[in-house]
């Protein structure tokens, strides 16, 4: 009983954190603020979520699997948004000419 219910405010709060990403990229005004929001948020949400799915299974393969999971949302996660951060600045930027 106890465990179900640490399960549910674990992912409670991951959704939290997921609405509070998306409120942050339709409200900010610029690019930057609006990656730093997405991503920061949308890290917490997937980790409080991944949490409350490890917590809520009884195989150590399939917790396993969650947390490699989680891993590899978060370095894609970050790859992209330096990638679109740094298109972003090549794109405001004035061009240097030699």
């Amino acid at each position: 009983m106890i465990l179900n219910v640490v399960i549910i405010i674990l992912c409670l709060i991951g959704a939290f954190f997921f609405l509070a990403g998306t409120v942050g990229l339709l409200r900010f005004p610029d690019t930057f603020s609006r990656l730093h929001a997405l991503t920061k948020a949308d890290n917490l949400g997937l980790g409080f979520i991944t949490a409350g799915l490890c917590l809520a299974n009884m195989s150590w393969a399939v917790t396993f699997k969650i947390i490699i999971i989680w891993i590899l949302a978060m370095l894609a996660s970050s790859t992209a948004c330096y990638l679109l951060g740094r298109l972003t600045l090549r794109h405001i930027q004035p061009k240097e000419s030699s």
